[in-house]
């Protein structure tokens, strides 16, 4: 390569560089930015890091997951009664040590999220944008925390059943519960599910969490 090329892309890989730094410095002096990139894209103590909505949502599913495997034979107590350690550990693990869950549970992240939505939205130079979608995404995150609280409650319930069939009958419960923190519930039955108290669940917090993102150019 002659001297003038290597000159070129020395400078080009210069540029890029810069660019590069530019956008991470915007983003650690941009308190909006770094409150909404805790909540959707990384955040210092949950599973590999990730965002706090995303781990809310992947507790949430494997809670659900083992719902819905504890009603795979509703005539055996010990069956149903096998899983709920499992949904509650992915729910709130600080109740039940060791399970198939992330080990940070829907409660904690889905209020953390919430929480951190809502001090970029009361961030100095948040746009409206941010403001409006922040009370959707705190809003829908926080009745999915409730939902979980509630779950919890049901299969601790569970736990106690003395028989097969009370126990399934909580069990429906709880697994139409879990199904709502996913995907939230249409309480009003309109055929939609929006982000409100009562209906918002993680999808619709997560629908919102992307429209913050792209209204300020961060993806999503």
């Amino acid at each position: 390569m002659s001297n003038d090329a290597t000159r070129y892309l020395t400078a080009a890989l210069t540029v890029l560089a810069l660019g590069a730094t530019a956008t991470q410095l915007t983003a650690q002096t941009n308190p909006v930015h770094a409150h909404i990139g805790h909540a959707a894209d990384g955040f210092r103590g949950t599973p590999d890091g990730m965002g706090l909505l995303p781990t809310a949502v992947a507790e949430a599913e494997v809670a659900h997951q083992h719902a819905t495997l504890a009603g795979r034979d509703p005539s055996s107590l010990e069956g149903i009664q096998r899983h709920m350690a499992h949904v509650i550990h992915a729910l709130d693990p600080s109740q039940v040590e060791g399970g198939p869950g992330l080990g940070y549970g829907v409660v904690a992240a889905a209020e953390g999220a919430a929480r951190h939505t809502e001090l970029a939205a009361s961030s100095e130079g948040a746009s409206d944008g941010v403001k409006t979608h922040a009370t959707h995404v705190a809003t829908a995150a926080r009745h999915a925390g409730s939902m979980a609280a509630e779950a919890i409650e049901l299969a601790e319930e569970i736990q106690e059943a003395e028989d097969a069939a009370s126990a399934a009958e909580l069990l429906e419960r709880l697994t139409a519960l879990t199904d709502g923190i996913v995907n939230g519930v249409d309480a009003d039955s309109d055929g939609r599910i929006g982000w409100q108290e009562g209906e918002g669940g993680l999808a619709q917090a997560t629908t919102h969490m992307g429209l913050i993102k792209r209204a300020e150019g961060l993806g999503g």
